[in-house]
Order: C-alpha cells, then sequence, then structure tokens
C-alpha cells in the first residue's frame, strides 16, 4: 500500500493546457510551442547525466528485536481483538464515561487538533509538486504637472490610464526526487499523528476506568469504615458495661474508646478521596465538577473479566505507540532522501503572460500582449558545509528513531509480561487476603463472645478488632489492585486498538520500507 501523498506531478504540458494549434494570436502561437518543448527536452537531457551521480545512502542492515512465540506469563494460541472492553467490567456508568472521554476528554481533542496541524503541513508540503500560478490586475491613472510636459506656459497637466492584467506561472522539475520525498514525508507524518492520537485515547480510557475503580473502592472502605465503627461501638458499650459491675478498668475503656475514634478518624481522608476522585472523572470526559454527578457502586458488583494476551506477533498490530514509532521512522527516511537530494540541481521552469493598455477596451487585444518563458538551473557549488550538516542532521535523526521503534516493540513485549504477572498474582493476593479475613473474623467472634462472658483480657480483644479491621480494609485495596490490573492488561495489548479497525489507517507495507520485515534501515 503506499502512503497517503498527492498525486503525481503535472507535466509542463498539461499545466499550460495542451497545444491548440492553427489559433492565430494566441500565447503559443506567437512565442512558438517548439520553445516549451525544447526547455522540456533539455530538462529530461540533463536528468540522465546528473542522476548518475544520485545514491541512495548506505544500507545499513540492524536487528530488530526478535518477537518471542509466547508470553511467559501465559502459553496461549492466537486471541482476538480486545474490544469493547470496557463494558466487561458489568458497570454501565463505567462505559458511559469511558465512551464521553473519547470524544470530550481535552487531551484526545488536542490530539485531533494535531492531526489537523499534520494534515495541513501535508497539504502544504505536498503543493510543491504542482505549477504554482498567481493572476495579477492592476489599474492605476496618473496626472503628470505641466512644468514637466512643458518648458513655455501655458502648463496644461497632463492626465494618463493604465489598465494591466497579467498571469505568471512556475514549476519546479522534482528529477531527483526532493519535493517527492518531503511531501511523503509530511504525508507520513500526519499518519502518525492519527495513531498518537489513537494513543492519547487508549491512555484516557486507561485514566478514566482507573479512576472510577479507585473511587468505588473508596466507596467500599468507607462504608467498611462505618462499620467498624459500630463493631468497635459494640464493644466499646460491652466494656463500659462491665465497668460499672467492677469487671472492667478505665484503661480498657480508654484503650476502646481510641479504637473507636481511630476508625471515625479514617473517614474524612475516605470521603475526600469519594469527592476527588468524581471531580478528576469530570475533568476526564470535560466537565465541571458540578455539571455532573458519578454513582459509583462496590467493587463486588464488579465482573473481572481475563483476557488472553494471544501472540506476540499479534501484539505489534495492536499497539498504536509501535504503529507511530514505525510510521516515524518511515517518513524520516523520506527526509533523508529530500536531504541527499538537495546536493542535486534544481530546474525551474516559470512563465508570464501580460496584457497592457491605456484603453480599457484594447487590452485584450494581440498587440497589448507580452510574454516570457523561462528555464534555470540552480547548483549548489559551496554553502559551508551546510547541506552536509542537514543530511547529517536527517540522518541521526533517523537512527535515534530506529532506536525508539525498537524500543517500542520492546516496552510492548514488556507491558504485556507486566500486566499478566499482576492479573494472576493480584488474583492470587486476593485469594489469599480472604482467607485472611475469615480467619480474623472467626477470632473476633470467638473473642467478642468470651469479652461478653467475661473470660477474655483487653488486650487480646484489642488485637483481634485491629487485626480484623485491617484485614478487610486490606481486601479492598486487593481487589482494587485487580482491577487496575486488568484494565493495565487491556492497555498493554493496545486497548482495542487496531489497524484494520481505524479508520484512514493502514500499516505501512511497501517494498522500499522493509523496516518492519527485515530491519533495514536504509
Amino acid at each position: 500500500m503506499g502512503y497517503l501523498s498527492p498525486g503525481p506531478g503535472r507535466t509542463l504540458a498539461t499545466w499550460v493546457g495542451g497545444r491548440r494549434a492553427g489559433r492565430k494570436g494566441s500565447f503559443l502561437a506567437s512565442v512558438g510551442w517548439d520553445f516549451v518543448t525544447r526547455m522540456a527536452c533539455a530538462a529530461a537531457i540533463l536528468t540522465p547525466l546528473l542522476a548518475g551521480c544520485v545514491f541512495d545512502g548506505e544500507q545499513a542492515s540492524v536487528a530488530l528485536p526478535d518477537t518471542p512465540d509466547a508470553f511467559r506469563a501465559e502459553r496461549s494460541r492466537a486471541a482476538p481483538t480486545v474490544g469493547d472492553w470496557p463494558r466487561l467490567f458489568g458497570s454501565s456508568e463505567l462505559a458511559s464515561l469511558m465512551e464521553r472521554s473519547r470524544t470530550d476528554n481535552f487531551d484526545v481533542a488536542s490530539a485531533h487538533a494535531r492531526i489537523l496541524q499534520a494534515m495541513g503541513l501535508a497539504k502544504s508540503t505536498g503543493s510543491a509538486l504542482y505549477p504554482q500560478l498567481s493572476g495579477t490586475e492592476n489599474a492605476s491613472r496618473t496626472q503628470t504637472a505641466g512644468t514637466e510636459r512643458s518648458e513655455k506656459p501655458p502648463f496644461i497637466n497632463g492626465n494618463s490610464t493604465n489598465y494591466s492584467l497579467g498571469f505568471s506561472a512556475s514549476y519546479v522539475l522534482d528529477l531527483f526526487g526532493r519535493n517527492r520525498a518531503l511531501a511523503d514525508a509530511a504525508d507520513i507524518n500526519a499518519l502518525a499523528s492519527r495513531y498518537d492520537r489513537d494513543v492519547v485515547v487508549v491512555a484516557t480510557l486507561a485514566s478514566v476506568a482507573n479512576t472510577w475503580f479507585e473511587l468505588v473502592a473508596s466507596q467500599d472502605r468507607l462504608r467498611l469504615a462505618q462499620d467498624n465503627i459500630r463493631v468497635a461501638q459494640r464493644v466499646l458499650d460491652a466494656i463500659r458495661a462491665r465497668l460499672q459491675v467492677g469487671t472492667a478498668t478505665a484503661l480498657d475503656t480508654a484503650q476502646q474508646e481510641g479504637v473507636v475514634a481511630t476508625q471515625r478518624a479514617s473517614v474524612p481522608a475516605l470521603e475526600q478521596t469519594v469527592q476527588q476522585n468524581r471531580n478528576l472523572l469530570a475533568v476526564l470526559v470535560g466537565q465541571t465538577p458540578e455539571s455532573m454527578s458519578v454513582r459509583g457502586g462496590s467493587l463486588n458488583a464488579l465482573k473481572i473479566p481475563t483476557p488472553r494476551a494471544g501472540l506476540p506477533s499479534q501484539l505489534l498490530l495492536r499497539r498504536p505507540d509501535v504503529a507511530s514509532a514505525e510510521t516515524k521512522l518511515v517518513a524520516q527516511r523520506a527526509n533523508v532522501k529530500a536531504a541527499r537530494a538537495a546536493f542535486f540541481p534544481t530546474i525551474n521552469l516559470s512563465a508570464s503572460l501580460v496584457t497592457n493598455s491605456l484603453v480599457l477596451a484594447n487590452l485584450f487585444g494581440p498587440s497589448s500582449i507580452s510574454a516570457s518563458l523561462a528555464q534555470g538551473l540552480v547548483q549548489p557549488i559551496f554553502d559551508g558545509a551546510n547541506l552536509q550538516g542537514q543530511l547529517e542532521q536527517a540522518s541521526g535523526r533517523r537512527i535515534e528513531l530506529l532506536e525508539d521503534y525498537r524500543k517500542s516493540i520492546v516496552t510492548a513485549f514488556s507491558d504485556v509480561e507486566n500486566a499478566l504477572i499482576a492479573t494472576q498474582q493480584t488474583a492470587r493476593h486476593e485469594q489469599l487476603q480472604r482467607i485472611v479475613v475469615d480467619a480474623a473474623r472467626r477470632a473476633y467472634q470467638i473473642t467478642e463472645q468470651r469479652l461478653r462472658e467475661g473470660t477474655i483480657d483487653e488486650v487480646t480483644l484489642l488485637a483481634t478488632q485491629t487485626t480484623l479491621f485491617q484485614a478487610r480494609d486490606q481486601l479492598i485495596q486487593v481487589r482494587l489492585q485487580r482491577f487496575q490490573a486488568a484494565v493495565q492488561l487491556y492497555q498493554a495489548l493496545g486497548g482495542g486498538f487496531t489497524i484494520e479497525d481505524s479508520p484512514g489507517l493502514v500499516i505501512i507495507v511497501d517494498p522500499s520500507a522493509p523496516e518492519r520485515l527485515t530491519g533495514d534501515a536504509k
């Protein structure tokens, strides 16, 4: 597939519009079509002579990172694309917020604007492939002093009117492909800006999901804190009852009061987290905090999807950052080609047609026409190593982008491995933490019963309370980590991005751009 680029440059004959033989008084008939033909032929003769000096640059083969057969943390076969993953968690509110962020998020909107900028630059750069035509129109009236027209009186002022209508055209013969290379580079960079937009979209979706899960987890922890306060208060009431009958001390009462106060002190921080996450979600969907509300819910009411990672080779087609890095590398190859072509001559063709008359009625007569055709060649001879410096700069930038491309591949594999490890270990952590909570709950129930029977000391009671409260709170945080690990895995797998599904985006497959297949850094 080719790049998104303008069509081939028009020839001079196409630009002029073709020869109309036999038309009397025409511009081409008056100056001779043969003159235009000779100029084009002269340029054609110069082309092979000068092109013998053109070199395509060094062929530096580099080793791209090897693609593993499978991920170490998951031995699986080919997997389907991620798809509409926001709905897999079982929350319509979360799916709605993530969908709104695709269009309303400010960072995504800025990325869209950068696409427009890149497309505009591509159009501007590609204009050099086409002839430039401009028209002029002038009408002037001049009064000349009588003393300038005569040495003796009577001095009579003179008045004159001049009408002028003209057209000028110019065209640069792109013999060595410099303008074409610059246009290709701009077009490919415009394509890269689309991939960069997708990178922002995927990161934004992950931010919305993680923020919403943190909000929901804070709500769970807030409800747990309120429940812990009720439990601690119930124990405090029991200790106070024992104090009245002399089976407990004032120290026992004060210690339990400290437990109740500690649980109450945790509430403001959790409420702050809930409110601040609501405000952050509003910003992520492009709204003010006062203009929207988020219900939240409970982590226990949600599903934790388990996507398959698939084959590592599939990953390279599902990561927008890898596609962006590859596209920018190919664009820089075109810039290097343009820097090389700048060493060779530039051939310019120009033509102008002007009509001048003192009387408007005669402006379009054959006798009012003046015309010119010109052909010029400019060859750089000495520029203080300016062109050489530009070539070295472009080549250095190409090497930098090649390393960025290699890094993006390795980073993609590493992200998936880390996400797979996180999903597996957090699932195991949650399972073990539930065992801790069950054990702490049984210990506390026994302790509370013995407290009422008066057969246990306060130190043991305080220890079992603290263990239960901490274990339950830790369980919510571990479950939050499981959800965040799932989001991390979806993001590492490309967040639903595929080159095939992105409108206007195609993978660059071109015999002259073999970086993907062979690692050629040409």
